[in-house]
């Protein structure tokens, strides 16, 4: 896609959102002059113009972002490297048609940030937050008409509300929840996000809003904005194919905000030091290590970003590194067996 810049962009758009990790990301890939890099999700460009800043604008960026407003704002910030810069509005499961269309076989690193920008959730017209009244919409992506927030609340069957909000929500009153929505609207469809969030409020019992942190629908709108844009399923079909295209020694950066997002990443990392691309594939005594991980744990923000930027709190990094021919060892049976075990136990928690 073309990306053309419109006057409502003009502006500064550095004030509209802060990147997290930043730091961190830039320390984790280790960006070289002339290296190529993915940005699976550009959102206002703030990683991309930290990683090309740190290579004095000698590294080339592929940006993707589904949101074409983001890539409005992505171009501004990053005119003064445009030569350097290919941006598309894509999904990031995708990449591959982006990478093929500019030349690009491989990669030397990788980042994809999974969290809703501040653009989005800030403008009430896109529906993606209960503090705004806005209309339901929720899409990433609005030159999309593919299922939107209003058509799932107002159409699904009560099972499947209760399900989708117990399973990406993680929220224990969900089969209330869901009860309170499909009652509610028998009377008039629920065309308003603060609608939906009083809805929401008044399931919840009298005990349970008084004592809660955040306000009830929290979780219900992370629920509705995951199934809208097929989160989950994005980063599994990402994760089991953007190795193919790293560069041995090339890393792979992910940074989410909720615990469903980072088991997935946890699993298929492992699953990579493990000797296989997806966790759906099966060991073998010839596997060999894809990837090693970088971070065995997760880094989160420190106490004085999260200060500067409250939204930064639930952030987790993990990052992996993609094997060279020299790291490649055969696996003895005691350690197949092992790695087999391990990986059955931790595909049951997942």
């Amino acid at each position: 896609m073309v990306i053309r810049m419109n006057n409502q962009y003009r502006e500064n758009s550095s004030c509209l959102h802060k990147s997290v990790l930043v730091e961190e990301t830039i320390n984790f890939l280790l960006p070289k002059p002339g290296g190529r890099y993915l940005d699976g999700t550009i959102g206002l460009g703030g990683h991309s113009l930290a990683l090309l800043k740190a290579t004095e604008g000698k590294a080339k960026i592929c940006g993707l972002d589904r949101d074409s407003q983001a890539l409005e704002h992505a171009k501004v910030r990053l005119k003064d490297f445009e030569s350097n810069v290919h941006l598309f509005q894509s999904l990031y499961s995708d990449f591959s048609l982006a990478l093929d269309s500019i030349g690009w076989d491989f990669l030397d690193g990788v980042l994809i940030d999974i969290g809703v920008s501040s653009l989005q959730i800030d403008k009430e017209d896109r529906g993606f937050s209960f503090l705004f009244d806005g209309p339901l919409d929720m899409r990433m992506n609005q030159d999309d008409h593919s299922l939107s927030a209003f058509n799932f609340v107002n159409s699904s069957k009560e099972s499947e509300l209760r399900s989708i909000i117990s399973e990406y929500g993680e929220d224990p009153q969900a089969a209330k929840i869901a009860r309170a929505i499909v009652n509610a609207r028998t009377r008039k469809p629920i065309e308003k996000t603060k609608d939906l969030a009083e809805i929401v409020k008044q399931a919840y019992p009298a005990l349970w809003r008084a004592k809660a942190k955040n306000h009830p629908a929290t979780r219900t709108f992370q629920a509705l904005r995951i199934v809208v844009n097929k989160e989950l399923e994005e980063l599994e079909t990402f994760l089991s194919t953007i190795l193919h295209r790293v560069s041995p020694g090339g890393r792979v950066v992910v940074i989410s905000f909720h615990s469903l997002e980072d088991k997935i990443v946890k699993k298929y990392m492992k699953a990579w030091a493990q000797g296989v691309y997806s966790p759906k594939e099966s060991l073998d005594d010839e596997r060999c290590p894809k990837a090693k991980i970088i971070t065995r744990k997760p880094v989160s923000p420190s106490i004085f970003e999260i200060k500067s930027n409250v939204r930064s709190r639930s952030a987790k990094l993990r990052a992996a590194e993609k094997c060279s021919p020299k790291d490649f060892v055969k696996l003895s049976s005691k350690e197949l067996y092992d790695i087999k075990k391990a990986r059955k136990n931790a595909l049951k928690e997942c």
